[in-house]
């Protein structure tokens, strides 16, 4: 039950934020009643932190099964994008506004790990990128992780980037070219400029 409980409740606070969604509508979703869920999680703080672990665990398993691939780094970073967007729903803004407002140490705690495990892969995607000669030679590798994660990072503040005006995935999408433009040679671009065009077909 607590495994069924974990699906039900990931799947609701991701569609409608950490905050909105309530026990007593987790409860009545499930058919359930609140005690059953109380009797595997002590309270909704406990219940957030079980969901946003298992998602965090799940995403970065994920994504290391892109990173064996081995793919072209371009496409890697592509494949990563997309693999997030669908697994987080992506399109959604309010989970993460809401994990960060009224769940701020889960919220830190998951973007300090989350930096850990984004830092260590961009910086292997980076290398090979260098290796195959489609990323500048002159990269000062260290700053480019960290202010590739900064500007994901910042993407989805809503006071700098209201949903209104900008939808999430297309953020991503624009965030990434930039990024990638920013870094690639002219072999690199043309590799890019393909990906892009396929994308748009």
């Amino acid at each position: 039950m607590k495994e069924k409980i974990l699906e039900k409740a990931a799947d609701m606070f991701l569609n409608y934020g950490f905050k909105s969604v309530t026990m007593d509508d987790l409860a009545q979703e499930m058919a359930i009643s609140k005690k059953t869920i109380y009797s595997h999680f002590k309270n909704k703080t406990e219940l957030v932190n079980e969901i946003t672990s298992s998602l965090f665990c799940s995403v970065s398993e994920g994504i290391d099964a892109i990173c064996a691939l081995e793919k072209n780094p371009i496409e890697e970073l592509y494949e990563i994008k997309k693999f997030v967007l669908l697994h987080l729903k992506g399109d959604k803004t309010s989970p993460q506004y809401q994990l960060q407002k009224y769940y701020p140490k889960i919220h830190d705690s998951i973007k300090q790990k989350h930096f850990e495990v984004m830092n260590e892969c961009v910086i292997v995607n980076i290398k090979r990128g260098l290796e195959m000669g489609i990323y500048r030679e002159n990269l000062n590798i260290d700053f480019i992780s960290r202010i590739y994660f900064s500007g994901v990072t910042s993407i989805k503040d809503l006071n700098l980037f209201p949903s209104k005006t900008f939808s999430p995935a297309k953020l991503m999408n624009e965030y990434l070219e930039y990024h990638l433009r920013g870094i690639v040679t002219p072999k690199g671009r043309k590799i890019l400029n393909t990906i892009i065009n396929s994308n748009q077909d």
